[in-house]
């Protein structure tokens, strides 16, 4: 073989491995900005803080495997966008997406977030709100929430609520509050009718909330629950339990009744020192407007339906009948 023929197969050698090698990381380079990393995070949020750079959105992005290179996706913004093209915000990611989809959302301002429908039943505890919105709001922090609702217990009303999914734990509380704030308006003038302060009100009503399962028989619970406080008698409600220890009427022990806590309303006479619960409005109507009847007793089977005594003969043998109690 020739010199001349020898130096241009060397050539032609050393330029299809160039446009090889230049192909290949060609490829690379456009599965890194076309596809997402197999290890993207769904159902998270991010947020860019306010004149952040691209270095720090792509070092952001990074930490939270958004992106698999750092330097590529700054390489992106710069041939797609421009630094200051990047705007601020919370930025939901439902699903994986590539880095060119990642800069059109920061460009555009598409932040992905929906309004959720959250539902909170009447009878929830603070802690059952809690689980509720941790579950679906992706940023809720269940312990900051509550810390915050300390003491609340009672005071943060029950309903179905449309929060943002980037929601933080001050806005719901501050929404929870305020509709009960609106809610308990409607019942001011009866509140100062009744003779009971709000606290009295709200706890018999977290009460009723709990012992009366169907709307029916709240306000003539309510009656017997009055009577029993005007007379002296101790409210021995079961459904305190459920606050002290979780336990339901069909789990209660003789130990249990006298366990030392001032929610033991078998124990000590009178209300207990707060709410057992969130009533709802049904609930906190009944409290103000209890329906005077003979009885003193009353219980209520598996499937909701209750039943009363005007004596305790007639209490034991309710429980005899309908609860296959002594």
């Amino acid at each position: 073989m020739k010199i001349a023929q020898w130096l241009s197969l060397r050539k032609e050698i050393f330029r299809r491995v160039v446009l090889g090698s230049t192909l290949s990381f060609l490829f690379v380079v456009l599965f890194m900005v076309a596809s997402a990393p197999r290890s993207f995070p769904t159902g998270i949020i991010v947020t860019i803080p306010e004149g952040a750079s691209v270095a720090e959105i792509a070092r952001l992005f990074k930490e939270k495997s958004i992106i698999s290179s750092s330097l590529m996706f700054e390489a992106t913004v710069r041939a797609f966008s421009n630094e200051k093209g990047m705007l601020a915000g919370d930025y939901y990611f439902e699903k994986p997406i590539s880095v060119i989809d990642i800069t059109k959302k920061l460009q555009t301002g598409d932040y992905g977030l929906r309004m959720l429908k959250i539902t909170i039943y009447e009878g929830s505890t603070i802690e059952d709100m809690a689980d509720v919105f941790a579950n679906q709001l992706p940023e809720f922090n269940k312990e900051h929430f509550l810390e915050l609702t300390k003491g609340k217990e009672g005071y943060l009303f029950p309903d179905t609520y449309y929060l943002l999914q980037n929601a933080k734990e001050e806005k719901v509380v501050d929404l929870l509050s305020k509709t009960f704030d609106t809610q308990i308006a409607t019942l001011q003038n009866d509140i100062e009718r009744s003779g009971h302060t709000l606290p009295e009100i709200v706890t018999m009503a977290s009460i009723i909330e709990k012992e009366a399962s169907r709307e029916k028989d709240r306000s003539l619970i309510s009656g017997v629950l009055w009577k029993r406080i005007d007379i002296g008698m101790p409210l021995q409600v079961d459904a305190a339990f459920l606050y002290i220890n979780g336990k339901s009427t069909y789990d209660l022990t003789m130990e249990d009744l006298g366990f030392d806590s001032p929610y033991n309303t078998y124990k000590f006479k009178g209300l207990p020192p707060g709410p057992i619960c969130n009533p709802g409005l049904s609930s906190l109507k009944a409290a103000l407007a209890p329906k005077t009847s003979k009885y003193l007793y009353y219980l209520a089977d598996r499937r909701g339906n209750t039943y009363y005594g005007k004596t305790f003969e007639e209490h034991k043998r309710n429980k005899r009948l309908y609860l296959n109690l002594n």
